[in-house]
């Protein structure tokens, strides 16, 4: 049957004990919560959520809806669990971050193939198992980052940031309206904060020369703060100029307000934390401002005058480390093919796009532990354009990566439209992945 050993609890890992398990291993799922925390951890439950509650777009025909589709196809854990705790949030699929913390833990709980272990690890050689995963995440702890170091020779790393949640009965509603882009959705999934030019400029001059949070020695290099782009404090992209948010994430294309019958400023949305509505989460708002600051700040959206804030922005380490020239498209370590790694510390990135990388470590270290060739997705997969794309040591700059479809081999024949060729893109990949599955 082979032992798996899977080192964290985070999306990836539970997915990769989940495979595992699945397959007929018997799985050890080790987790240092909750006798120790991250900066950014607080709930002692698996798959916690700490940055955005949104998994992205459901539609089929774009790069996260197909790869939605492809982990519903593979028994993913994480996409049964986010369709029992789904909230509405317009074309995408969120969740109801406590609920779902809670679902996949009881689902982890309940596998009679996996047993949970609550320590640290510190030293990935204390680890037993026929092989290993590693799926601790974009906060690894400094001890086993060293550990880890020790092991792997190089690693890189990068500074992520959380926006702030605020109480949705302290949202003026008569400065605010609800509305999807476009009116996808009659009923208005978003809360939206419109403000006219004075206001934005009043408050974009506040945002730029607020007081953040002092960065660490080891978080500047060359004298600059070093951010992500893909989740950039909206402090620091705003310094990038007076629109830059305004063509971002507080762009009001789309949108009418009803006040006025014409198209804001700028915009704020707000999105649903939880089932109930009673927590709202500013979209695109990760931040690194002093908590006294954000409060003051985005107090001068008009919307927020009076708003609460149950929980503020923050930031907090990330670390991946140089997948191209450590790993295969089977998540394993090129010179051990006994020790994996899933999750953004391989350099996927996003929710959904680091369940999928847990699936394959976990398929491929029970098959590894049987000695069985390793199971590959095609390219023409999302999933496997994912692990390609990670273990590519023609990729020098790395840089993590979310699902999109310019990973994806093009069709055989050119298509102009852009939705049509994605559509026949996520039926390619259907197809595929169907016909690839009979060899499990």
């Amino acid at each position: 049957m082979g032992h798996i050993s899977v080192v964290g609890a985070g999306l990836a890992g539970c997915e990769a004990a989940w495979a595992a398990a699945n397959a007929g291993a018997h799985v050890t799922l080790i987790e240092m919560k909750p006798h120790k925390y991250t900066a950014a951890h607080h709930s002692p439950g698996f798959a916690e959520l700490v940055c955005s509650n949104s998994f992205k777009a459901k539609r089929p025909d774009s790069a996260a809806g197909l790869l939605k589709q492809e982990l519903k196809l593979m028994g993913s854990v994480c996409m049964q669990a986010a369709l029992s705790c789904e909230v509405a949030a317009g074309g995408a699929l969120a969740v109801d971050r406590e609920l779902f913390s809670k679902t996949v833990t009881q689902l982890i709980k309940s596998h009679k193939h996996i047993k949970i272990e609550h320590r640290e690890i510190t030293d990935i050689g204390n680890v037993q198992g026929d092989a290993i995963i590693i799926a601790t995440g974009p906060l690894t702890s400094e001890p086993l980052a060293n550990s880890l170091k020790k092991l792997l020779g190089k690693s890189l790393s990068f500074y992520d940031a959380a926006a702030p949640i605020v109480a949705a009965d302290s949202v003026d509603s008569e400065l605010s309206f609800c509305a999807s882009r476009y009116g996808k959705n009659k009923d208005g999934d978003y809360v939206n904060c419109p403000m006219d030019k004075q206001q934005y400029e009043a408050f974009y001059q506040a945002l730029i020369t607020a007081e953040t949070v002092p960065l660490h020695e080891f978080e500047v290099e060359d004298g600059l703060p070093q951010f992500y782009e893909g989740c950039m404090p909206i402090e620091a992209l705003a310094k990038r100029g007076k629109d830059a948010i305004r063509f971002g994430p507080m762009k009001p294309v789309g949108l009418t307000d009803p006040r006025t019958g014409h198209r804001p400023w700028a915009v704020l949305q707000l999105r649903r934390e939880n089932a109930e509505g009673t927590m709202l989460n500013l979209v695109g708002f990760q931040t690194n401002l002093k908590f006294g600051e954000q409060k003051r700040v985005f107090r001068m959206i008009p919307a927020l005058h009076k708003a609460e804030f149950l929980r503020y922005g923050v930031m907090h380490r990330n670390t991946f480390i140089d997948s191209p020239r450590l790993l295969n498209s089977s998540f394993a370590l090129k010179n051990n093919p006994r020790i994996f790694f899933a999750g953004q510390i391989t350099g996927v990135e996003g929710y959904m796009e680091s369940a999928s990388s847990g699936i394959i470590a976990g398929i491929n270290a029970v098959r590894a532990a049987r000695q069985k060739e390793p199971f590959i997705l095609p390219r023409q997969t999302m999933m496997g354009a994912l692990a390609a794309y990670i273990s590519d040591d023609s990729v020098k700059d790395f840089q993590p990566m979310g699902a999109n479809f310019g990973i994806i081999p093009p069709l055989e024949q050119q298509v102009r439209d852009k939705k049509e060729r994605h559509a026949m893109l996520s039926h390619r990949a259907i197809n595929i992945l169907k016909q690839k599955l009979v060899q499990l």
